[in-house]
């Protein structure tokens, strides 16, 4: 049991050693050399854990991706708040996670545009990540338009995908400016232009 333990830290260790470290130098750039003396992991607990650098980085991604989903499970579970104040209460938590890396921007955005082109691998995994994100936000937008805060007419599904879309864009612009006008003027037009009144 404590081998279990034990094998359980090292691998969380070099996840969560290794997240920010994807984010700041992206995957080309990310040496399994400077991660392992980032972490005193020895190179074969490494690959005891993980079958290649890709191995890593997708197991990363997963981790990464958990981590949204608690936090619309936060903040979309929050039935005392109106749905769009729940959308918003989302994207705002992730701005201050942004805002505590050094607007460093979105994993998957990153991975993303430094890796679809060349691996169809990455380009799948993370496509079903902002996919699953964009699902779980519909769900609430359909609640809003039950409400009426949003038009009946709107396609709620259409409007989570431009929303994870358009924040994808603001955090990349957040990343080149290093500060959060880009997001706070993306949702605010957004939440401007979706509801109704």
């Amino acid at each position: 049991m404590p081998m279990t333990t034990k094998t359980h830290s090292t691998k969380q260790r070099l996840i969560d050693t290794g997240m920010p470290m994807l984010l700041q130098h992206g995957y080309n750039d990310l040496g399994i050399q400077a991660l392992l003396a980032a972490t005193g992991v020895p190179k074969g607990s490494f690959y005891h854990h993980f079958r290649d650098k890709e191995d890593f980085a997708l197991q990363v991604v997963d981790a990464y991706v958990t981590a949204v989903h608690a936090g619309l499970d936060e903040c979309l579970g929050d039935a005392g708040r109106p749905p769009l104040s729940r959308v918003r209460a989302f994207f705002e938590m992730t701005q201050e996670l942004y805002r505590e890396e050094g607007y460093m921007g979105c994993l998957m955005g990153g991975l993303g545009q430094e890796l679809s082109g060349v691996s169809e691998v990455f380009r799948q995994k993370i496509e079903w990540c902002f996919a699953s994100i964009a699902e779980r936000l519909a769900a609430c937008l359909e609640e809003a338009r039950r409400q009426g805060d949003i038009p009946a007419t709107c396609d709620v599904r259409e409007m989570a995908d431009l929303l994870v879309d358009c924040w994808e864009g603001a955090a990349l612009r957040s990343r080149l400016r290093r500060n959060p006008a880009s997001l706070t003027a993306m949702l605010d037009f957004y939440i401007r232009a979706v509801a109704v009144g």
